[in-house]
């Protein structure tokens, strides 16, 4: 193993890093979300309307968040935007809340939805579920541990490999003479439904489902070109993403009546079924399966850069082992406690609660990163900004916007959990002010008879 002072190698170029974006998005939501959003909206217009709006917002946030991207291309993506631009507590916190609950929750998510759908390929009994899932997770992280190269070609691979059923679902599926008329106009709630609330709730879902695209941040210190490739890799991989769930989900809603969508976990096969007719079940789940685990790779690669860097600037209990590199450059020890976290997760079954618990607090920091555009705009005009985000400031308006909306909506349909959310997170706060009296700013411990290490890499405040 190396030490922690080696450099991380600039490999990534333009299409793993787009692929990143799109990989970490396009998994388990666009084949299991369609029965969350269509169980709260009730009607196939408000359903396409909550697809749309949520790919709008989730655009305008990518535009604005790339221009803190390109401006500070470091790894530790949100992490690092938000340290430059509230300063280390918050910076801190940010990665926190990513590194120690909300990552590896995705990854343990993700996994055992990797777990379920191949028992289900392989009429396995679900006593199979936790131990493919835990298999699955070993693998993509013994993957990326081997170089960052070989992380972003699987992300490349997969993203290919599972945009193809998905186009056919499409071309096929409207090809399809459909039972059900897909009304568009006009847009209405669901029967016993308030328009706004459904409205809320099923933004909400298909926003879970648009997460993981600022991730690809992370990787931005191995990038050859993050100044020009990371802002393109960004809007035009949530683009493509917004492009695949309104497609898809339309089908969905053309091939099958709404009532057999709404809280169907297996909507999709049962679509592709109507379409491809018997095989196209194992199709899908052949599909699923590919998806599910570009999806997990994606977050893999992105999320053991996190500890690595805060260890790096022993920002986290043990920074010298998490800041640690292997011979191909990448944080080992990082991707090894997060695998380690996710595997408790899967086998508590608590994962899913933990990743929605988070939502509400991830988004926090979105906002917050909306909101530092507008103020570095002010605060430092002479920043270096290779990337612009358009419309200025209008785009970052309709995101801040847009992540308050989120928030509300959050807060008043998710009350308990929220709380619960900002408790787990807010453990961070004395483990922040005990790191910080234990290292003084030139990076010595602050016992005397302590023996003095490497300076610690600080951004002014």
């Amino acid at each position: 193993m190396g030490d922690q002072d080696a450099k991380l190698k600039k490999t990534i170029g333009f299409f793993p890093a787009f692929a990143t974006v799109t990989g970490s998005v396009i998994g388990t939501g666009v084949f299991f979300k369609a029965s969350a959003v269509t169980n709260y909206t009730g009607s196939t217009s408000l359903t396409m309307l909550v697809w749309l709006l949520g790919g709008f917002i989730t655009i305008c946030a990518g535009l604005t968040g790339a221009e803190l991207a390109a401006a500070y291309p470091e790894t530790g993506g949100l992490t690092k935007y938000i340290e430059h631009s509230y300063g280390g507590f918050w910076g801190f916190m940010a990665g926190w809340a990513q590194a120690i609950i909300y990552f590896p929750a995705n990854v343990a998510a993700i996994s055992i939805a990797f777990g379920t759908q191949f028992t289900h390929l392989f009429t396995l009994s679900n006593s199979w579920i936790v131990p493919v899932a835990i298999l699955s997770a070993l693998s993509v992280t013994s993957l990326n541990w081997i170089s960052a190269k070989v992380g972003g070609r699987v992300t490349s691979i997969s993203l290919v490999a599972k945009l193809i059923p998905l186009a056919l679902i499409v071309l096929f599926g409207f090809m399809h003479k459909g039972p059900v008329e897909l009304s568009l106009f006009p847009v209405v709630a669901g029967p016993h439904r308030n328009l706004i609330t459904a409205m809320g709730n099923g933004l909400l879902a298909t926003m879970f489902a648009y997460d993981g695209w600022i991730h690809v941040g992370n990787i931005s210190g191995e990038m050859k070109n993050p100044r020009k490739d990371l802002p393109k890799a960004i809007s035009l991989g949530i683009a493509v993403i917004m492009l695949v769930y309104v497609l898809v989900n339309a089908v969905f809603m053309y091939v099958l009546p709404i009532n057999q969508i709404a809280g169907n976990l297996n909507a999709a096969s049962d679509a592709s079924t109507m379409i491809f007719g018997d095989m196209g079940s194992k199709l899908v789940t052949i599909g699923i399966l590919i998806s599910v685990y570009g999806g997990l790779n994606g977050y893999t690669m992105t999320s053991m850069r996190i500890p690595y860097i805060m260890g790096k600037e022993h920002k986290l209990p043990f920074g010298d082992t998490f800041a640690k590199l292997n011979k191909a450059g990448i944080p080992w020890a990082a991707g090894a406690i997060q695998l380690i976290i996710a595997c408790l997760m899967m086998l508590t079954g608590e994962f899913d609660a933990i990743t929605n618990m988070l939502i509400f607090v991830i988004w926090v920091f979105y906002v917050m990163a909306f909101i530092a555009v507008i103020k570095l705009r002010h605060t430092q005009p002479e920043l270096e900004r290779p990337y612009k985000v358009p419309l200025y400031p209008i785009i970052p308006i309709i995101a801040i916007l847009g992540g308050v909306f989120i928030l509300v909506c959050t807060l008043l349909t998710e009350f308990v959990t929220t709380i619960i959310g900002i408790g787990v997170t807010a453990i961070g706060v004395p483990i922040y002010f005990y790191l910080k009296n234990k290292w003084n700013l030139d990076g010595q411990k602050t016992d005397n008879d302590s023996k003095k290490i490497s300076k610690l890499e600080v951004n002014p405040e």
